[in-house]
């Protein structure tokens, strides 16, 4: 009995690798959908992000002459390093056989290891717009990775762990209570989120203008799989942190067991929790305009004052308690 769960265990997890693989473009695609209607479009359908895949993926590699051997392999590893990522995050049960490395300091490594790739393939061509896309970057996640941390220590002091299971676990053990320090440490981990991923107000993912635009200077020299990697991996990041937004705030309606029935209403549950945060993305990104660059370093020295407070609000209740 334990070696079929052990089995169906490992299965369940690749299971979750290939949801996220097809569900990260298809969350880009409902967020898409969203806008074109608000913005009074029909726009593009919500399996367009799939079809540019697959159509990138069939087009031939150009390299520049300049390139070495840096920017040619960032693409596969900025994409392992994400779908490492992604297979230790409890997507649809926290009763896997990887929620052992689920831990949410590893979580933030593998996350920094596709970044500091992607800015040195960004400046490894030698062109402008890449060195200036790489360097926003590093800007952008020095000052974002500090308040992540922050709510993750928050969560953990709360917890008793660093462990992403342990902690839905235990918001799922406690039941619907408000804490203080877990809603200011949300709403630090949603500004985060929106820095990490490029959206509006950070970055504008629907523009080609180079002096605005963050992420996509760093890429603008790839085509081919290479873009379709990279393009991949950016889908997936933003598909993660909605799901640790889902999952561990809002745990209700993960599976605590491998049963069909307990499995097919984690589906459910968690497509209904993505397809609402992607409409609240779209309703913000509709409604709001890309801040200039020099107030970046203001919206994430928020992000780290509510992470912050959350852990000052836990110590303090804790300490009266």
């Amino acid at each position: 009995m334990a070696d079929f769960l052990s089995v169906s265990g490992w299965l369940l997890v690749f299971l979750q690798g290939l949801l996220f693989l097809v569900g990260a473009p298809l969350m880009v695609g409902w967020i898409r959908l969203i806008k074109s209607r608000l913005q009074n479009r029909r726009g593009p359908g919500i399996t367009q992000p799939l079809r540019d895949l697959y159509k990138l993926f069939g087009k031939e590699v150009l390299v520049a002459h300049s390139a070495s051997i840096v920017f040619r392999t960032a693409p596969y590893i900025v994409l392992a390093s994400t779908l490492v990522a992604v297979s230790i995050v409890p997507l649809l049960s926290a009763n896997l056989p990887s929620a052992m490395a689920a831990d949410m300091i590893v979580l933030v490594g593998f996350l920094a290891l596709g970044r500091f790739f992607l800015a040195l393939a960004g400046m490894d061509v030698g062109s402008s717009f890449g060195g200036m896309g790489s360097s926003r970057e590093m800007l952008v996640s020095a000052l974002a990775e500090p308040a992540m941390l922050m709510a993750v220590f928050t969560l953990a002091m709360s917890a008793h762990s660093t462990n992403l299971s342990s902690v839905v676990e235990f918001n799922l053990g406690s039941g619907l209570i408000l804490r203080p320090s877990f809603l200011f440490a949300l709403l630090g981990l949603v500004l985060v989120a929106i820095a990490e991923t490029g959206r509006i107000p950070i970055d504008n993912p629907a523009t080609h203008l180079e002096l605005t635009m963050i992420h996509d200077a760093m890429i603008l020299e790839y085509s081919g799989r290479h873009l379709a990697m990279m393009e991949w991996a950016a889908q997936l990041k933003l598909m993660l942190y909605g799901v640790l937004i889902a999952n561990l705030f809002f745990p209700w309606g993960i599976a605590t067991d491998l049963s069909a029935a307990s499995l097919a209403m984690a589906v459910l549950a968690l497509t209904a929790k993505l397809l609402l945060l992607g409409v609240m993305v779209a309703v913000a990104e509709t409604g709001l305009a890309k801040m200039r660059l020099f107030k970046v370093p203001q919206y994430l020295n928020l992000a780290f004052l509510l992470t912050l407070l959350g852990l000052f609000s836990h110590v303090i209740l804790e300490s009266w308690t």
